[in-house]
């Protein structure tokens, strides 16, 4: 559960996860030196707008190429929601070079592997493979910037396989659907409110004619950052990226204000009747992100929160309402702290087999009230943040998630770096900010609570769905 990202009601992205910064953890203050990240990280910004960041992971011979675009189902207006998904699909269907799939086969020939993820606030494709071959992923994507052919006959191909995926992860799965309903109540005014891979009737409409005009406002090397992670020189990284994409012109970009909520006035509710094995609890509170807030110190309270209630075993959550009182099945928490805009606290959970639903949001709210009444304790916050450094050596090999989590802050318009102001931000946060937010945010007149009820038995039991889970 505990990381820097998350994706609702789960954790999203990892913590960062670099040998060059976890292995040199500070005996004295159980801190980790971040010099060593700093020294190995390098920036660069060509004259048309484009991003590379380059971090030096010697290790291996492998690498990964990842280029992430400063828009997701956010960005898009009513009626076209999908439209990103739907053009991360198009990426793999042929450009004036390329034959439709024949980059996949490429990459695949070369022992390498390639895929994309569309979000809420942006889109990414990557290469991992050899680093010898990354020139071939600068050339490959800014090919694929510029000269998109956009087929006809692939399109309605990819059409129906859009909503078939829909189908499988949504239509089949009652959590899901379930939750995708309970994200349009939860949120108000917000685009968030909107599921990433669309609603059914905006995908069934979906023209060829919008999906392009979507590529040609947003796919731009001013919308973009080139993150590369692996066994590579940088200078020689910003040769590449100055020779393929250098001459690529900037565009005008469409003006899009960060997501907002309004001001909760009271608390919703929601009934959902769906076929499925059992009943299933989502409440939510609208709290703001590092990015929306006036006090960021607020933010990372609020994580610091999260992770008292639902952060192990031996946290509030598991230990007072599944393995003591037994009202819980399972129960998990979790809270956006890096996201664009407005964004929730989300607590799931699943009613043990004879407690009701009324019963079982009673013994999470006196969870809440308890934080409310007594700070938690000192040692309490530093199990979190000594799990926080645990997270931090366990994820050392990952060139993968090392790129993710300086991609996706990027593309919220924050800086890479925030990573480390944010983990020293954390580090300062005491108990008592941490009953702050609790009494200032998990309160009735900003929850909404949602009930899945089944209404016939189902063939199987789904997982737990993600609100900003990335579409593939």
């Amino acid at each position: 559960m505990l990381s820097l990202w998350r994706i609702a009601p789960a954790i999203l992205l990892t913590c960062l996860s670099t040998s060059l910064v976890a292995t040199e953890v500070t005996a004295e203050s159980g801190t980790p030196n971040w010099q060593p990240l700093l020294d190995h990280t390098h920036e660069y910004v060509l004259p048309n707008g484009l991003k590379l960041i380059v971090r030096e992971d010697h290790r291996s011979p492998a690498s990964i190429f990842q280029i992430w675009y400063r828009v997701g189902g956010s960005y898009e207006p009513l009626n076209q929601t999908g439209v990103s998904h739907m053009l991360e699909h198009m990426m793999f269907k042929g450009t004036d070079k390329i034959a439709p799939g024949h980059l996949s086969e490429l990459i695949a020939d070369y022992g390498g592997e390639s895929n994309a993820a569309t979000s809420r606030d942006y889109t990414y494709y990557y290469q991992l493979w050899s680093a010898q071959y990354l020139p071939l992923s600068f050339a490959m994507e800014a090919d694929r910037m510029q000269h998109l052919t956009l087929p006809p006959e692939e399109f309605n191909k990819e059409h129906q396989v859009v909503l078939e995926e829909r189908r499988m992860r949504t239509e089949d799965k009652p959590q899901a659907k379930a939750y995708e309903h309970f994200q349009a109540v939860a949120y108000s005014s917000s685009p968030y409110r909107n599921p990433v891979i669309g609603w059914p009737s905006d995908i069934a409409q979906l023209t060829l004619e919008a999906t392009k005009n979507w590529y040609r406002q947003w796919y731009a090397p001013n919308n973009a950052t080139i993150v590369v992670v692996g066994d590579v020189e940088p200078e020689k990284m910003h040769q590449l990226a100055v020779q393929y994409f250098g001459g690529i012109p900037a565009k005008t970009l469409p003006v899009v204000s960060a997501p907002t909520e309004v001001t909760p006035l009271g608390k919703k509710t929601t009934q959902i009747n769906l076929p499925a094995k059992l009943p299933w609890l989502m409440m939510s509170f609208a709290v703001p992100s590092i990015k929306s807030t006036t006090d960021p110190w607020k933010a990372y309270a609020l994580f610091m929160l999260v992770n008292v209630l639902d952060g192990g075993l031996s946290t509030r959550f598991e230990k007072q309402l599944v393995r003591e009182q037994k009202t819980a099945a399972e129960i998990a928490a979790g809270y956006d702290l890096f996201s664009r805009g407005d964004t929730q606290l989300m607590i799931h959970a699943t009613p043990s087999a004879t407690i009701s639903m009324d019963a079982l949001t009673t013994s999470i709210w006196n969870e809440i009230k308890a934080i409310q009444q007594q700070p938690p304790t000192a040692a309490e916050l530093d199990k979190v943040r000594s799990q926080m450094i645990a997270d931090l050596v366990y994820q050392q090999d990952s060139i993968a998630s090392q790129a993710e989590q300086i991609g996706s802050l990027e593309s919220l318009g924050l800086s890479w770096k925030t990573f480390i102001d944010s983990f020293d931000a954390l580090a300062k946060i005491t108990p008592e900010q941490v009953q702050a937010v609790a009494k200032e945010f998990l309160i009735e007149q900003r929850v909404t609570i949602g009930e899945l009820r089944p209404t016939e038995l189902a063939a199987t039991t789904p997982r737990a769905p993600a609100s900003n889970d990335a579409i593939h």
